[in-house]
């Protein structure tokens, strides 16, 4: 049985909302075990003898047929997050955890528009991609940066972004 955490997007902070206990109870219905939630954001720590793309699959379709939308998920190892966490290249955001932005993307962005990327961001604003990650800098803030807006689409895959905090105790749940 491995441990596997589910990102996924679109759910809470202001944008769907979804208790997590009726969520727990739907995944426990597709056969995931020892479910752990963390924030109403979309964060859970399962264990699963499922590979990651099936188990990406079955979240999808499950909280569509149980709660009637779409909600992309990205599914990780624990081993892949620590090595996300442990690849911050902006440690400065110890101290601001919500500076920091990883965005975690389903596949390579083979064809990230990176030139416009550096336009639309602010003096302040730095970012670098590694390998499926987006590590996304925003010591002014996030909310009202025009980067962090277009993120996904400049980088033409499928992602969804969690603050430094949350990384940092999803790789703490998912290692215990």
């Amino acid at each position: 049985m491995a441990t596997w955490v589910a990102l996924l997007r679109g759910i809470g902070g202001g944008i769907r909302s979804l208790e997590m206990k009726k969520l727990v109870r739907a995944l426990e219905g597709i056969g995931l075990e020892n479910i752990r939630t963390y924030i109403a954001t979309g964060n859970v720590v399962f264990t699963s003898r499922q590979t990651a793309p099936r188990l990406s699959q079955a979240i999808q379709d499950c909280i569509e047929a149980k709660f009637g939308f779409i909600s992309k998920t990205i599914v990780l190892s624990p081993q892949d997050l620590a090595k996300a966490a442990a690849g911050n290249p902006y440690p400065q955001a110890h101290e601001n955890h919500k500076s920091l932005h990883l965005f975690f993307l389903a596949a390579p962005a083979k064809a990230a528009k990176l030139d416009t990327m550096n336009e639309l961001k602010t003096a302040s604003e730095q970012f670098v991609l590694k390998d499926k990650v987006f590590y996304f800098y925003a010591p002014d803030g996030v909310g009202t940066s025009k980067l962090a807006a277009r993120a996904e689409r400049l980088l033409g895959v499928d992602a969804t972004a969690r603050n430094w905090r949350t990384v940092c105790k999803l790789v703490e749940m998912s290692t215990l």
